[in-house]
Formats: C-alpha cells, sequence, structure tokens
C-alpha cells in the first residue's frame, strides 16, 4: 500500500495521496476577507495552467491559483465602489440600442453593414430566453473574458422537424474545461459542470461532450467555450483589468481604513500632567478617613478616585456639547513662592487630517488605475479627472473612439454561439446577430426640429 505523506507548517499543510492528488488545507481562523485579499494580492506569476487539479476523479485545467478565480473576481469587485459601475456602464455602451441582425456588404470599397430583418430567425430567438442569454453573456465576457455555453437541441427533431437549438449561458463559478496533455483548447475535449466553488461536494460533477461545428446536430446536449485569447495563457482568459487588481483591492481598502481609524484608532488628544504630591495629599487623607485599613484597600480607593478625577476632566475636554465649559486646576507655592504643584493640560497634534489626506490621494490613484485597467476613456465612466468632469466634447470622442475600436471583439465572442447556430440552422442565410449603436452626432449638427426640447 503506498502511503500517503503529509506535510504541516504552521496553519497549513499540504496531503499527497498517492493515484489521486495533492491538496492543501487550512486551519487558522483567519477571516475571510484576509483570506481572499491573500489570493488576490499574492498570486503573482503563478503559472496555475501547468499541471491539471482532480476533482471527483476528473483531470481538470485548473481556472485560478486555487481554481477559484471566477469567485475571486466577484468578491473583489463586490467589495470594490467603482469597478462594477464602470463595467456597468461599459456594458451599457456596448449593447448600445440592443441586438438586430445585420448583413455585411461592400460599398465603395468599405465594409457596410446593412441593417435587416428575418421573422424566421426572429421566431427562434424568441423561442426561448436569448435577452437573458445575450446579457448573461455579456456580464461574462466582461468580467472573465470568456463564455461557457450550453446547447440543446429540441426533441422535435426526432419527428422529422428542423433542428433547432436551444442555448444558456452556464456561469464561469461552475464550469471548468477538461485538461489535455498537448495543453491546447483547440484539443479540449469536455467541459465540467458542478459547484467548483465548494468542490462539488453536493452537486457531483457533469461531463458534457465539446460541440463540433463540423457535425453541430451530432450531440444532442453538449458545450463550449467562447473566448478572446490571452497572452501566454492556453486555457481560459484573463480579464483586461486583473493586472489592475491590486489598486482595486488597495481602492477598496481605504474606505474601512478610515472605518477602523473612527471607530477603534487611539485617538489621543490631549496629555495631562498631575503632580505627584497632589495624590500624595490625597492618599494622607484617605489614610485618615480609613484608619486601621490595609495598604491594599488605599491603593485601591486611591485608583478610585484617580479614575473619577480624569473622567471629570475626559468629559469636559471631549464631546460637542462640551464646547464653551472649562476646568479649574490648584497651584501650590512654597513660603519662597516658587511653584511645587501643578496641573497641566497640552493639546496633542495626532496629524489625523495628514494620515487622511494621504488615503485620499491612495484612492483617487487606485481609481484612476482601476479605470485605466478595465480600459474605458475617464470621459466616458463618469469620473472626475484633477477635480474636473469631461466636457460634452471630450464624451462625444471619447465614445466615437470606443465604439470605432473597443466593440468588435468582445460582440464577436458574445454573439458567436448565436451566429454559429444561425449559419447551421439557415446555411444559406448570410444573417448575423450584432449589436445596434445610433450614431451619436455632436447639437450643432442636429437640425433645430430633431433636438429635445423640454416643456416647462
Amino acid at each position: 500500500m503506498k502511503k500517503t505523506d503529509v506535510h504541516v507548517e504552521g496553519d497549513a499543510g499540504v496531503l499527497n495521496i498517492p493515484d489521486v492528488g495533492v491538496y492543501s488545507f487550512y486551519t487558522g481562523s483567519g477571516s475571510s476577507s484576509d483570506m481572499w485579499s491573500s489570493l488576490v494580492m499574492n498570486d503573482s506569476g503563478v503559472q496555475w495552467e501547468a499541471d491539471p487539479n482532480i476533482i471527483g476523479g476528473k483531470k481538470i485545467v485548473p481556472y485560478g491559483a486555487n481554481n477559484n478565480l471566477p469567485v475571486v473576481i466577484r468578491n473583489m469587485m463586490e467589495e470594490n465602489n467603482l469597478a462594477p459601475g464602470i463595467l456597468e456602464r461599459e456594458m451599457g455602451l456596448l449593447h448600445g440600442q440592443g441586438p438586430q441582425l445585420y448583413v455585411d456588404n461592400v460599398v465603395n470599397d468599405d465594409i457596410v453593414r446593412k441593417w435587416t430583418y428575418d421573422q424566421e430567425i426572429w421566431d427562434w430567438l424568441k423561442s426561448w430566453n436569448y435577452r437573458r442569454f445575450i446579457d448573461m453573456s455579456t456580464v461574462e465576457y466582461k468580467y472573465l473574458k470568456g463564455i461557457f455555453v450550453k446547447r440543446f437541441i429540441r426533441k422535435g427533431a426526432r419527428i422529422g422537424r428542423r433542428p433547432e437549438f436551444v442555448l444558456e449561458v452556464c456561469p464561469g463559478t461552475d464550469a471548468r474545461l477538461a485538461w489535455v496533455d498537448s495543453r491546447r483548447l483547440e484539443d479540449v475535449p469536455n467541459i465540467f459542470t458542478g459547484d467548483f466553488e465548494n468542490n462539488c461536494s453536493r452537486t457531483g460533477i457533469r461531463t458534457w461532450p465539446i460541440w463540433d461545428k463540423y457535425d453541430p446536430f451530432g450531440i444532442a446536449a453538449s458545450m463550449s467555450y467562447h473566448n478572446s485569447y490571452s497572452f501566454a495563457h492556453n486555457f481560459y482568459s484573463i480579464p483586461a483589468f486583473w493586472g489592475s487588481r491590486k489598486w482595486i483591492q488597495r481602492s477598496s481598502d481605504v474606505p474601512n481604513i478610515l472605518k477602523y481609524l473612527s471607530d477603534n484608532g487611539l485617538m489621543l488628544t490631549h496629555h495631562i500632567h498631575s503632580p505627584s504630591n497632589y495624590w500624595d495629599e490625597k492618599r494622607d487623607k484617605l489614610e485618615l478617613k480609613f484608619p486601621g485599613k490595609p495598604e491594599s484597600y488605599i491603593d485601591e480607593k486611591l485608583k478610585q478616585l484617580k479614575e473619577e478625577t480624569f473622567r471629570t476632566i475626559s468629559g469636559v475636554l471631549q464631546g460637542q456639547k462640551n464646547v464653551g465649559k472649562f476646568i479649574e486646576t490648584v497651584d501650590t507655592w512654597d513660603d519662597e513662592a516658587q511653584l511645587v504643584r501643578t496641573w497641566k493640560i497640552e493639546a496633542i497634534d495626532n496629524k489625523t487630517k495628514d494620515f487622511i489626506d494621504a488615503q485620499i490621494a491612495i484612492s483617487d490613484k487606485a481609481d484612476a488605475a482601476t479605470t485605466s485597467g478595465i480600459g474605458l476613456h475617464p470621459a466616458l465612466s463618469n469620473m472626475m479627472m484633477n477635480g474636473k468632469s469631461a466636457s460634452g466634447s471630450e464624451m462625444l470622442y471619447a465614445l466615437k473612439l470606443y465604439l470605432a475600436s473597443d466593440t468588435t471583439i468582445p460582440e464577436e465572442v458574445i454573439f458567436e454561439p448565436i451566429n454559429q447556430c444561425i449559419e447551421a440552422m439557415w446555411p444559406g442565410k448570410k444573417c448575423r446577430l450584432g449589436f445596434y449603436h445610433k450614431i451619436v452626432m455632436k447639437e450643432e449638427n442636429v437640425a433645430p426640429q430633431d433636438r429635445t426640447t423640454t416643456n416647462v
């Protein structure tokens, strides 16, 4: 019998089970937020596609350093106040006026889209929840740069009807590619689905064959993975903002730092000097008041007196309701007019403003890096740069640049499954589905009668 190796160091360990796999475990009590922060901040340079993971006896391509990249991204984004809104804005710009059918035509040596309408294709699209599919595909692509799609062939094909597809998006948290020794995405034989966030302990793992575009109707239920290639990654794609994740995390940390400063910070505002002979005199009075009591009893009474005295001083020095109040102290002079006993209260400069200003500066830098990492122009992301918002002209030119350069690739990937099905079901038709964008013109170029007016 082969021996199971266990290596433990501190709260973490590695379990090596022969013919099964290698597992890591953690027994510490750190918070989940600390664990996510560690995963986000410390996985630089990790080649997670080098070797397969084994889950439920299946060899899978690990999705991230801990095989949970979609969950790491989800948690990272949900904690950030800026990134999800920017992605929502970008998805809205990409969506435009919604999906429409078009045909590419060549006009004067230029490729022009001719928007068209086909009742048969629209009847098919409306027969299943195509809008939900497009919405989920857009979100999955913008967050993960890749989409897992389930394809089903309707049962009507069994009785001679034309085969029809029904498509469904599978969230990236619930899908993994099967491992292939060639390390080529094109050679992946299967896709596995299950609750990989929780190691499929309750759902188990289901195996799906890969959809074959050369035999589109050969398998009744199949899956496919559609993505934009990421440099030096053989299987999964990595989102464009992944390189900015540390800035995104830092941007999320600043509000918590300021909260902890407010709730739990050691905010020393005053330094109180009390003369020792003052307390010596108090001790003498306590000994006279409680004759025969042990020294420990007198010490406890003196401690209570000190606490009450400083509690009174603290109540005067702090709080909005105490504005205008004062405290009285007594000075003692000797026979030679020398000051021998005095109370002194000094204000302490905590430089809290400097600390808060530094955190806000870090937050501003992190917000700018987050926007750049996501790839949306600040004029379109509703961000103020250097205290100024973008002008109408800046927004217009940023929008034109975005439509001209940043919509084609996402659109190709998002609509690829639908367009593949259209091509397979109607090979004679040249229609494709894409996002329709209405051209935005300057207000000065719009005829007066066509301008939007508001009746007051």
